[in-house]
């Protein structure tokens, strides 16, 4: 394949990223409409890469860099995609925690998931949200993540995550936290329960749906 034509390709792809990081960083939360504009740019995108790969040949070189070029849109797609969905979850939170006049201050567990990735490993995604009677407020704690389960001969047993070093919290509006859950071999596991503490004592806890 002629040079210029390789040099084409390349600015061409990353022109299309310049795009998207612009839009993402600068056009500030994705809207559906953004998102539908943006993949109707990709599918444009997707049509010039064929017509020129026509006008110069099918050579292998110029299959790789196309197919190359679109399976990195699409990736960079479905990542928006992921992100704009994670930005309206945290406006949504943001608009609950606004100070009401002559409301105590509450913090609570948002969100609770756990996640299997391997037969005994888990993942767990812990969201804390403080809303504070007035601005400057904040909450200072320790959160455990409690895990019960069975192991192969029947016995229960209960796993206790992250430790109260790294348990230690302090949240302003809202603070996400994760870790993995390992099980020994064989261990099935029973229930999942994300706990707040505060001066030793239970503020609040959430069970997760396994």
């Amino acid at each position: 394949m002629p040079r210029q034509w390789v040099l084409f390709f390349s600015f061409l792809a990353a022109a299309v990223f310049a795009v998207v990081i612009w839009v993402f960083h600068f056009g500030g939360f994705l809207g559906g409409s953004q998102l539908a504009d943006l993949k109707e740019q990709l599918r444009a995108q997707q049509g010039e890469l064929a017509l020129l790969r026509s006008s110069v040949g099918t050579g292998q070189n110029a299959v790789n860099m196309e197919r190359a070029a679109q399976q990195q849109l699409v990736a960079r797609i479905q990542e928006l995609e992921a992100e704009n969905s994670a930005l309206k979850e945290d406006m949504l939170i943001f608009e609950r925690l606004i100070p009401v006049a002559g409301q105590e201050s509450l913090v609570r567990i948002e969100s609770f998931r756990v996640l299997s990735e391997a037969s005994t490993r888990y993942r767990y995604r812990l969201l804390l949200a403080y809303q504070a009677a007035q601005r400057g407020g904040g909450f200072r704690g320790v959160y455990e993540v409690v895990a019960a389960y069975r192991l192969p001969d029947g016995a229960l047993r209960q796993l206790v995550l992250p430790g109260r070093k790294d348990g230690v919290v302090e949240v302003q509006h809202f603070l996400r936290r994760e870790g993995v859950i390992e099980l020994p071999a064989g261990a099935t596991l029973i229930s999942v329960e994300a706990r707040l503490l505060q001066a030793g004592k239970l503020v609040t806890k959430q069970v997760a749906n396994l």
